[in-house]
């Protein structure tokens, strides 16, 4: 026998709370997990976890860390961008197109 599910009522959909959206993302999105299981098992589309990600991304701004600047005969990095444990260093002789196609890729 099938299972028929009856919505009544105005509210037709989930409404998830800040908190819980959250939980969800960190969730969906810490090493090793697969955000189609953790939908599966949260019920909740797929999409909407991508949804929820870009709408939190770009949602403010996010913390810079001004340093000193180094001597010029330094040869490190210029602009050191850290994101979810993951970190993209940009050198100072990068051309200014690499460095916009660098930033609108962590976007």
């Amino acid at each position: 026998m099938a299972h028929i599910s009856l919505i009544t009522g105005p509210e037709r959909r989930r409404r998830w709370r800040d908190e819980e959206k959250l939980a969800i993302l960190a969730e969906a999105f810490s090493p090793g997990a697969i955000v189609t299981d953790v939908a599966r098992r949260r019920d909740v589309a797929t999409s909407l976890i991508y949804q929820w990600r870009r709408q939190a991304a770009g949602a403010g701004f996010v913390e810079a860390v001004v340093a000193e600047p180094a001597p010029p005969s330094s040869v490190g990095p210029a602009i050191q961008v850290e994101l979810a444990g993951a970190r993209v260093s940009i050198s100072q002789a990068a051309s200014p197109a690499l460095v916009g196609a660098v930033l609108k890729a962590l976007r």
